[in-house]
């Protein structure tokens, strides 16, 4: 068994396999054995699939992670012949027909896929706790959640199971595992990862598909792999000048930079959250950038209510497109879940239509802050990882929930206390990332920060956040490389 396997990113995988110093095989089962140690604790594969990948590892591989173990997000990213659960009980015995577009290019650039990582129940949440698969947990903290909706994911790969993994971003479910679990992660701009060909757009253009990886060249290199518009997909981007794995190797210019630390909410930021914003500030004036406190003028409350009402439309259509798809009953989804897609069902059209007529506002004003600074930095999450468990909705609020969805009370408490607190409980701790999700601009959370242990227990990763104008992902990561050098996060790994 090929014993450096963790101690290599992807990139440097396919460099040796390419050189013919290990093979697939050998990557594979060093993968595997991998986790076959760490993942009974941690439940980040949820569905395995090793006999699809010993196979593939065989087969005589071409890309440019040729030969390199992978694993894929359990919502979206389907795979023919494999259960999609998308986290839900409902969906627990889906099989997809054919491949989403995304796992054809993950195969096209040689990677061996050999399971799916766990996700929340239709990627809604910031915490990956199922009723179908239960907790994953934090490799950092196995008693703290890696976060959501890529969970999963994040943990597999700060675990070192895999040097990356595929994942998605629909309100921070890349850059938030990524804070959490002290990765990189990157989601792209609206439209440069197709999601066909089940979908156009997903949750209305606000999802992003790509990676959590350790490194930023690995990125890089994968979304040269995956970006392009597939087969009747509504938008094209223009590629930049240059590959992004090679802007990744350029020196960025002078840029300015933006920050603010305030939550959006105006709830309580973390001062560990905050720190590592000023902190990044202070390496960027160091790096010979002009940093200042700035933010664009957008009304935060306003844009958190957009996308929820999103939020609340998607995962009714979700359960309607499972009930058709399987059969399943109202028990076949977690009540919070229900919940929510009653909330969905109360919105009227035209109310739909208005708060996604307000996505171009926010883009507008975005777009003028960013005549001014290239970025914006702001923190990756307004809190540390919360405990398993933690969240879980109290006994009394789970009986008030049964009562209204019996009632069908849903169009009354639309715009009640109760959706309004509900809001505030959802997005309190993870404020920042429905920003760039709305306006369908990039961003990327980056590990420059360690919070100080707590009553011995482990540090933690704390990231920061860069949001860049639509359609310069090479900006991030020309960047993203430059403080990788400055302050490299590499080594630092979790001790399981």
């Amino acid at each position: 068994m090929f014993k450096e396997y963790g101690s290599y990113d992807a990139t440097g995988l396919a460099e040796l396999v390419a050189r013919g110093e290990v093979s697939a095989a050998e990557l594979l089962e060093a993968a595997i054995a991998r986790a076959e140690v760490v993942n009974p604790g941690l439940r980040a594969i949820n569905i395995p699939m090793l006999d699809i990948g010993r196979a593939r590892a065989g087969e005589r591989l071409s890309g440019p992670f040729a030969g390199v173990p992978f694993l894929i997000k359990d919502i979206a990213q389907d795979y023919a012949g494999v259960p999609t659960t998308s986290g839900s009980r409902a969906l627990r015995n889906w099989i997809p027909t054919e491949h989403a577009e995304i796992v054809n290019r993950f195969l096209g650039a040689g990677l061996v896929i050999f399971g799916k990582t766990a996700t929340p129940e239709f990627a809604l949440k910031a915490l990956t706790e199922t009723e179908l698969w239960g907790a994953t947990r934090n490799p950092w903290d196995p008693s703290r959640t890696p976060g959501g909706s890529s969970g999963g994911t994040a943990a597999a790969v700060a675990a070192g199971i895999v040097p990356m993994a595929g994942a998605s971003d629909g309100g921070g479910s890349i850059r938030i595992p990524a804070s959490y679990c002290g990765l990189f992660g990157l989601r792209p701009s609206r439209g440069r990862v197709p999601p066909g060909p089940l979908h156009g757009e997903f949750w209305d253009g606000a999802s992003s598909e790509h990676v959590l990886t350790r490194s930023v060249r690995d990125s890089a290199r994968m979304l040269d792999a995956i970006a392009g518009a597939d087969i009747g997909a509504p938008f094209v981007i223009a590629r930049p000048q240059h590959a992004f794995a090679e802007e990744a190797t350029r020196e960025p210019e002078r840029l300015r930079v933006g920050f603010c630390t305030r939550s959006p909410l105006g709830t309580e930021v973390d001062p560990a959250c905050i720190e590592a914003v000023r902190n990044t500030a202070h390496l960027l004036e160091q790096l010979g950038h002009h940093v200042e406190e700035a933010e664009p003028e957008i009304d935060g409350q306003a844009l958190a209510r957009c996308f929820i009402n999103m939020y609340f439309g998607q995962v009714a259509a979700s359960m309607d497109e499972a009930r058709h798809a399987t059969g399943a009953g109202d028990a076949d989804f977690e009540l919070e879940t229900r919940a929510l897609g009653m909330f969905g069902r109360a919105l009227s059209a035209g109310e739909y239509v208005s708060s996604r007529k307000q996505w171009n506002g926010f883009a507008r004003a975005l777009g003028r802050f960013h005549q001014t600074y290239d970025l914006y930095l702001i923190p990756s999450t307004a809190m540390p990882p919360s405990r398993i468990g933690e969240l879980a909705m109290p006994a009394a609020q789970q009986a008030l929930l049964k009562v209204i969805l019996r009632l069908g009370v849903g169009k009354l408490l639309l715009h009640s206390d109760i959706v309004r607190q509900l809001v505030d409980q959802s997005l309190r701790r993870v404020p920042f990332t429905q920003l760039s999700n709305l306006t369908g601009t990039p961003s990327m959370s980056v590990p420059l920060h360690w919070a100080p242990a707590e009553l011995g227990g482990p540090e933690l990763p704390v990231g920061v956040q860069f949001v860049a104008r639509f359609g310069e992902e090479a900006t991030l990561l020309r960047l993203a490389a430059q403080l990788e050098q400055a302050r490299p996060w590499k080594d630092k790994r979790p001790t399981m």
